[in-house]
C-alpha cells in the first residue's frame, strides 16, 4: 500500500491524536501560569527565632522563591512593614495572637492607614517582646509622613533565621533609641528589611534593588563575606555605602570605598587565636580543619597558619584538612593529626560546615585542644556539641558577659528580655555608625555618608565603645575570647564564657 494511501486511511485516528497532543500542550501550560502566579504571590517567610544566644534551637529553614535576573520576586524580598518576611518570630510555639496583630499590621500599612498600623504593631508587641521585624514596622509607621532618613538591612532570613534575627534586634534597637530620642536632629530614622537567604546570586539582585531605591542612604550587610563580596560591585555603581556587622574575610579589606564593616577581620580573630595558643596554652604544632568553597574559611585559615608561624609555631600542609572534599573524614582527620604529634585543632569551618565540623569535636574526644573562628559561637555547638565541645575557645568581636555594665547590655535585655549576642552587638553599631554619619551633614546624600565614614575625625558610639573606621573599611579593634563550659545554672546544658 503507497504512503499516500495509508495516510487516507488512517485520517480519522491521526486527527484525533493530534487534537489530543495540542489540548495536552494547552493544560500543561495553564498549569505552568497559575502555579507561577500564586508562588510570586507568596511572602518570604521562616521560622523560630530565639532571645538569647547561649540557648538558640536550631531550627529547620523554609523555602523562599529563587529569583531570576529582573525578577519582580526581588521586590518579594524587601518590606517596610508592607510584608511579613520572618514567618516566625517566636521562640518554641507559635502565638496566634501575636501574629494576629501582626498581620492586621501590615494590612494597615498597605491600606494607608498608618495610625492603625500603630496600634496593631504595638498590641503585638504587648503579646510578645522579642520582635525585631515588628519593632522595625511599627517605628517605620510612625515616622512614614515624616519625611525621614532611610537606610536597609539585608539578612539571610530564609536560609539562617537566628543569624537574620540577632542582626535585626541591633538595628532594631538603634533605630528605636534614636527615634525616641527625637530622630536625627529631628529627623526620624525609617528601615528597609531584606532578606537575601546569604546567597551570592540574590545578594547582588537584592544590592541592585536598593541602589535603585533613592530614598536610601545607607545599607547594613550582608551576613557572609562571600554574599558581601557579591554585592559590592552594586553599591560601588550606585555609591551606596553598605556595612557588614558580621562578614570578616580580609578579601573585604580595601576592595571597596564603599564596604565597611563593624567587626573585625580574620587577621585580628587569628592574631587572638594564635596568640593564645602559643602563650596561654603553650602548645605548638596545629591542624586546621576548614572549608575551601568559603572566602570566611579560607581566610581565617591562612591568617591563623601566618600567626602561628610568626610565633615559632607549626602547621603541617597535610594536617589543613578540607571539609568540602568529597573523602573528608572526621575519625580520620583527627587520627592523623594526632599521629603527627598535633596538639590544637583550628576550627575554621563557615556556618554552612557546622554539622560536618561538630563530627570532627565529638571525634576528637577531648584529647585534643579546641580553637575555632566566630561561625562557631552558635547554639548548635553548645546543644549538639555537648561534653566533647567543652573547652572549645571561640574568637568573638563582643561579648556582653564581659560588657556587664555598658549602657547597650543594660538597654538590650530589657528591650529583648534576654541577652543578646556579639552580632547584635556589631548590628547595633553598624546602624549607629550611619546614624552618626547621616547626622553629619543637614541633607545628607549618599556622597555625604560616604564621605563621612571615610573621614580621618569620623566616630560614633557603639555597643562596644567608640566605631572608627580605617582607610581600608575595617574597623580597628580587638577580639574577646570566649570558652565553651558547662552552664551554672542547673539544667541548662553548656554556655559560653569570656576568657580573662
Amino acid at each position: 500500500m503507497s504512503m499516500q494511501k495509508k495516510i487516507i486511511k488512517n485520517w480519522q485516528p491521526l486527527t484525533i491524536a493530534a487534537l489530543v497532543m495540542i489540548c495536552s500542550g494547552m493544560f500543561v501550560k495553564l498549569i505552568e501560569k497559575t502555579s507561577l502566579s500564586d508562588s510570586e504571590n507568596l511572602p518570604n517567610s521562616n521560622s523560630i527565632s530565639q532571645t538569647t544566644p547561649t540557648a538558640t534551637p536550631e531550627i529547620t529553614p523554609t523555602t523562599t522563591p529563587e529569583i531570576t535576573p529582573n525578577s519582580s520576586i526581588v521586590e518579594e524580598r524587601i518590606s517596610y512593614g508592607n510584608k511579613i518576611l520572618v514567618k516566625q518570630e517566636e521562640t518554641g510555639a507559635p502565638n496566634a495572637d501575636f501574629q494576629a496583630a501582626k498581620a492586621k499590621g501590615i494590612e494597615q500599612i498597605v491600606a494607608g492607614n498608618h495610625a492603625l498600623a500603630i496600634s496593631e504593631f504595638e498590641e503585638a508587641i504587648q503579646k510578645y517582646r522579642n520582635a525585631p521585624e515588628t519593632l522595625i514596622y511599627l517605628n517605620n509607621a510612625k515616622v512614614q509622613d515624616l519625611n525621614p532618613y532611610t537606610i536597609a538591612v539585608v539578612v539571610p532570613i530564609g536560609s539562617k533565621t537566628n543569624g537574620a534575627l540577632e542582626i535585626l534586634r541591633g538595628v532594631a534597637q538603634a533605630q528605636n533609641e534614636v527615634n525616641e530620642a527625637g530622630g536625627i536632629k529631628g529627623v526620624p530614622l525609617k528601615v528597609l528589611i531584606a532578606n537575601d537567604d546569604d546567597k551570592t546570586d540574590i545578594a547582588g539582585q537584592i544590592a541592585s534593588e536598593l541602589v535603585k531605591n533613592t530614598d536610601a542612604l545607607g545599607v547594613i550587610g550582608h551576613f557572609a563575606s562571600d554574599a558581601t563580596l557579591a554585592a559590592k560591585e552594586e553599591y560601588n555603581a550606585g555609591q551606596l555605602v553598605a556595612i557588614s556587622p558580621v562578614s570578616t574575610s580580609v578579601a573585604l579589606s580595601d576592595s571597596s570605598p564603599y564596604v565597611f564593616r563593624t567587626v573585625p577581620n580574620d587577621a585580628i580573630a587569628a592574631k587572638a587565636l594564635a596568640e593564645y595558643m602559643v602563650t596561654k596554652l603553650k602548645k605548638q604544632k596545629a591542624a586546621v580543619i576548614y572549608n575551601s568553597q568559603s572566602k570566611y574559611s579560607q581566610s581565617l585559615k591562612s591568617k591563623f597558619i601566618e600567626e602561628v608561624l610568626a610565633r615559632g609555631g607549626q602547621v603541617d600542609t597535610d594536617l589543613e584538612f578540607d571539609l568540602s572534599d568529597s573523602n573528608f573524614s572526621a575519625r580520620k582527620s583527627v587520627e592523623q593529626a594526632i599521629a603527627k604529634g598535633t596538639q590544637v585543632l583550628m576550627l575554621a569551618a563557615n556556618t554552612d560546615m557546622l554539622d560536618k565540623a561538630l563530627l570532627v569535636i565529638q571525634a576528637n574526644k577531648k584529647r585534643l585542644n579546641l580553637l575555632g573562628g566566630d561561625s562557631f559561637y552558635a547554639p548548635k555547638i553548645l546543644e549538639d556539641g555537648g561534653d566533647a565541645a567543652v573547652g572549645l575557645v571561640v574568637g568573638v568581636a563582643w561579648h556582653i558577659d564581659a560588657n556587664p555594665g555598658s549602657s547597650f547590655s543594660r538597654k538590650s535585655q530589657e528591650l529583648w528580655q534576654g541577652k543578646v549576642n556579639w552580632r547584635t552587638a556589631m548590628s547595633y553599631d553598624a546602624a549607629q555608625a550611619l546614624i552618626a554619619a547621616l547626622g553629619r551633614d543637614p541633607s545628607p546624600t549618599r556622597a555625604s555618608v560616604k564621605q563621612a565614614l571615610s573621614a580621618a575625625n569620623f566616630s560614633g558610639n557603639g555597643a562596644s565603645g567608640t566605631i572608627k573606621f580605617l582607610s581600608s573599611g575595617d574597623r580597628n579593634s580587638s577580639m574577646q575570647l570566649v570558652e565553651v563550659r558547662p552552664s551554672k545554672s542547673p539544667g541548662n546544658g553548656y554556655e559560653f564564657v569570656p576568657v580573662p
